[in-house]
């Protein structure tokens, strides 16, 4: 049974001209898109097998990525159903040269997971075991509403 902490990931992409609108940020489906890949990676280590993107749960733009800054994506599991997992993802930008970092977007994503005929299978418990388990499941759960 995973538990929380194994479904943790963080990622960082360096926001490229290729990435951004016509202000020099990052462009807000490149970010999406990000979490998207992110988040799914985080659902199938929870269910060992495929994920698909369900639903997205509000999605908040809080402030831009600039180009040049790295986008940080956090992702984790924190809530299973029979098929489905939630996640919880957050985008950061980080300035490379100091390290500096803010939170710029923020959502909870629904993924269900498939079988080799992307039919729905059923995943596993998802196991809450750590303090640090116990507080992402918890922060996940109280910014559900405010995401």
């Amino acid at each position: 049974m995973p538990t929380v902490s194994e479904t943790y990931i963080e990622n960082r992409v360096r926001v490229q001209p290729d990435d951004t609108n016509n202000y020099a940020s990052a462009h807000g489906g490149n970010v999406v898109k990000w979490m998207d890949e992110v988040g799914a990676m985080s659902a199938m280590r929870l269910a060992g097998a495929t994920c698909v993107t369900a639903r997205i749960n509000g999605l908040d733009f809080e402030r831009p990525i600039p180009q040049g800054d790295i986008c940080i994506i956090e992702s984790y599991a924190y809530d299973a159903g029979t098929s489905s997992v939630r996640v919880r993802l957050r985008a950061f930008r980080e300035d490379p040269r100091t390290g500096e970092t803010e939170q710029t977007t923020s959502s909870h994503f629904v993924f269900v997971a498939v079988d080799e005929d992307m039919k729905p299978t059923t995943v596993p418990e998802l196991s809450v075991e750590t303090d640090r388990d116990r507080r992402l499941e918890q922060e996940a759960l109280a910014s559900e509403g405010t995401d």
